[in-house]
């Protein structure tokens, strides 16, 4: 199949110990040079309460893009949750984010590692 940036998946994301995680649905970010078939990828999840200011992107039900991505209710784009996964571990694509948002959570990325350079 072939992916795009902005395409929610459903696929394995591990736990930060490293412990299997479940298929749930991640973002994707954009293809790594030199990795055919690699994707930058951040999680996504309906625990709202995790949501941090100025990084975390909410796609809620009441929003233009909801339906096109295929999400079961109002979910958070964990930012700061990264990974990276091979196509070949990704069970499909289920929907997509409009071009808007796919643009904020890049922006919101972009400030975050800035900072780290900074500190």
């Amino acid at each position: 199949m072939a992916y795009k940036p902005g395409d929610i998946v459903i696929a394995p994301f591990s736990h930060t110990d490293l412990t299997e995680g479940k298929n749930r649905p991640i973002l994707l970010l954009a293809s790594l040079p030199n990795y055919i078939g690699d994707w930058l990828a951040c999680m996504i999840t309906s625990q709202l309460h995790h949501y941090t200011d100025g990084l975390d992107v909410v796609l809620s039900e009441s929003d233009a893009d909801f339906h096109s991505s295929s999400l079961k209710t109002s979910s958070l784009i964990r930012v700061t949750r990264l990974m990276v996964i091979a196509e070949d571990q990704m069970v499909g694509a289920i929907g997509e984010i409009s071009p808007v948002r796919y643009e904020q959570v890049k922006l919101n990325l972009i400030g975050w590692l800035s900072l780290l350079s900074k500190g």
